[in-house]
C-alpha cells in the first residue's frame, strides 16, 4: 500500500473539489487546503480567506506533509457500489445474451461454486478488489458465496490492499431454487456460518478499525426457505449487523415472493426482521407505494442498478420519485450483470435510464403517453444526481461518514487527471468552468482518468502514467 503521506501525523492537500451532499446540488470548493487528521478524518476544509489556513499551510509544509493536486487534477468523494458479486468477476462482460435462467444454471452458479478452492479465490479477489480501486471505488458492498474460506480470502485481500468493504457470506438453502452442488445443507448451517464469520471479521487481527464489516446476505427471498430467513433476520438483531439481499427485482420474482408469501419482498423481509437502518437490498424496480413507505420508516436502501436492469429486470428503477418520498438509496455496478466496474459508467447508465423512463422509448406511441414526462412526472436526473448517488447516497445508506468532502467525513476521495494523453475528458480554456469541469468528468470519466485514490487518509492507487501528487 502506498501512503501519500504518514497518516498518523496527519497531512494536508491543497485542491480544488467537487461533491454533491444532496441530490440536486453541486459543491465546488476552489483552492481549498483540506486538513486530514491522524486517524484519516477530514478535519478541515480552508478556503483562501479563512484565518486558519494560513498557519496550517506553514505547519504542514514545514513538517513535509503538504501535498497539492497538479494543475488539471480535480478531487472528488470516493464512490461507494452498493451491490457487488465479487465471485461473479470472471465472468464480466459475457453471458448477457442468454435468458436469466440459462445465465444462472450454467454460468453464475457453477463459477460460485468454485470459491471452496482458497488459490482460485485469491486469484479472482485480488483482481476484482485492485480493479475497482483503479476504478475509483473506494467502498463496496460485496455479495461472497456460500464458502467459509472464500469468503474469508475476499475480506482479506480488502484489507490488504485497502478497500473500505462490506463482505456477506452468501446464504440460500432452498431446494427447488438452488443446484443440489450450490447451497446451504441447511437453514441451520446457513445461519451459523453468517454468525461465525461475523464474529471472524469483527475480530479479524488486521480490521481493528473495522473498516471491512460483515453482512448478513439471503440471496433473495426466492433461494431461502422461510426458517432460514427468519434465522437470519434474529442474527440482524442481535447482532446490529448490515443486510443485503435483492428485492422484487424482475417480475418474475416480485410475482414469485407474492404467490408464496402473500406479500410482497419488501414486507415479507420486514416480517423477518431483515428491513433494518442498515439494509441495502438491489434493484427494488417493482416496489409497491406501501413499500416505499415501509422501507423509507425503516430507514432500508436501495441499490440502483441500472445497467443489470436492462439486461435481465426489464425495467427502470424510478430513482427521483423514490428519493422524493424519502427512500434511502445509492448507485452500484451489479458486477456481474452489470458487465462494468466503473462507478462512471454506472452514473451515465442511471441518467440513460431516467431519460427512457421519463421520455419513454416505444415509437409507436404519442409523445404525450410514452413516458412519464407525458403524466406530468419528473423521472429524469443529471450529472449532479448522478454524482451524489454514487457517493454521498450510498454513504449515507451505509450508515458511514463518507461521500463528502467536508468536516466528519473520512478521507475517501480521488484525484481525476483531465490533462493526461489517453483522457477522454478535454477542457478548454475560457470554455468550461468549474461546473462544466465536472459535468464533463461524470460523462468521460474512465479508469485512465482516476490519477490516485485514497481511502481513510491512505492512498491505495496510483496511476503511474498519470502526474504524481506533488509535495510542496
Amino acid at each position: 500500500m502506498m501512503n501519500s503521506a504518514d497518516p498518523g501525523q496527519g497531512w494536508a492537500l491543497l485542491c480544488t473539489a467537487f461533491d454533491a451532499p444532496v441530490p440536486d446540488a453541486l459543491r465546488i470548493q476552489q483552492d481549498v487546503l483540506i486538513v486530514v487528521d491522524s486517524r484519516g478524518m477530514i478535519d478541515a476544509v480552508l478556503e483562501r480567506g479563512d484565518p486558519r489556513r494560513a498557519a496550517l499551510e506553514a505547519a504542514h509544509a514545514a513538517a513535509g506533509t503538504l501535498q497539492r493536486l497538479p494543475e488539471g487534477q480535480y478531487l472528488l468523494p470516493g464512490m461507494v457500489d452498493l451491490h457487488v458479486h465479487a465471485p461473479q468477476w470472471p465472468q464480466s462482460g459475457k453471458a448477457l445474451d442468454v435468458p436469466l435462467e440459462t445465465w444462472l444454471q450454467e454460468y453464475t452458479f457453477p463459477l460460485e461454486a468454485r470459491y471452496g478452492d482458497a488459490g482460485f479465490a485469491t486469484l479472482v479477489y485480488d483482481s476484482v478488489v485492485r480493479t475497482l480501486l483503479a476504478n475509483g471505488t473506494t467502498t463496496a458492498m460485496y455479495f461472497g458465496t456460500i464458502h467459509a474460506v472464500g469468503n474469508q480470502v475476499l475480506a482479506e485481500r480488502c484489507l490488504a490492499l485497502g478497500q473500505r468493504a462490506l463482505v456477506g457470506k452468501v446464504a440460500m438453502d432452498e431446494p427447488s431454487q438452488c443446484p443440489p452442488y450450490y447451497k446451504d445443507a441447511s437453514a441451520a448451517e446457513g445461519i451459523a456460518e453468517t454468525a461465525r464469520f461475523i464474529d471472524w471479521l469483527r475480530q479479524h487481527p488486521d480490521n481493528a478499525q473495522q473498516r471491512v464489516l460483515p453482512v448478513i446476505t439471503p440471496r433473495f427471498i426466492p433461494s431461502c426457505t422461510d426458517e432460514l430467513l427468519r434465522g437470519l433476520g434474529d442474527l440482524a438483531g442481535r447482532t446490529g449487523a448490515h443486510v443485503q439481499t435483492h428485492c422484487s427485482e424482475s417480475d418474475w420474482a416480485h410475482a414469485h415472493v407474492l404467490e408464496r408469501q402473500g406479500r410482497t419482498d419488501a414486507h415479507a423481509l420486514h416480517d423477518f426482521g431483515l428491513l433494518t437502518r442498515r439494509t441495502v437490498v438491489a434493484h427494488a424496480n417493482f416496489l409497491t407505494a406501501d413499500d416505499v413507505a415501509l422501507m423509507a420508516r425503516t430507514g432500508a436502501s436501495v441499490a440502483h442498478c441500472p445497467l443489470s436492469n436492462f439486461y435481465f429486470a426489464n425495467s427502470v428503477f424510478p430513482a427521483r420519485s423514490g428519493r422524493s418520498q424519502g427512500l434511502g438509496m445509492g448507485l452500484a455496478t451489479d458486477i456481474s450483470g452489470g458487465y462494468s466496474p466503473s462507478m462512471f459508467d454506472a452514473c451515465r447508465h442511471a441518467m440513460t435510464a431516467s431519460l427512457a423512463l421519463h421520455e419513454g422509448v416505444d415509437p409507436a406511441l404519442g409523445a404525450s403517453q410514452r413516458g412519464r414526462a407525458g403524466q406530468g412526472v419528473q423521472a429524469r436526473i443529471d450529472h449532479v444526481f448522478a454524482l451524489w448517488l454514487a457517493t454521498a447516497a450510498g454513504g449515507d445508506a451505509l450508515d458511514l461518514p463518507i461521500g463528502r468532502i467536508e468536516p466528519g467525513h473520512a478521507m475517501d476521495a480521488l484525484a481525476i487527471e483531465c490533462q493526461g494523453p489517453d483522457s477522454n475528458v478535454q477542457i478548454w480554456p475560457g470554455a468550461d468552468g468549474p461546473a462544466y469541469i465536472l459535468q464533463k468528468i461524470i460523462h468521460h470519466a474512465t479508469r485512465a482518468n482516476v490519477a490516485s485514490t485514497w481511502v481513510q487518509g491512505e492512498c491505495v492507487h496510483r496511476r503511474l502514467a498519470a502526474g504524481a501528487v506533488t509535495a510542496v
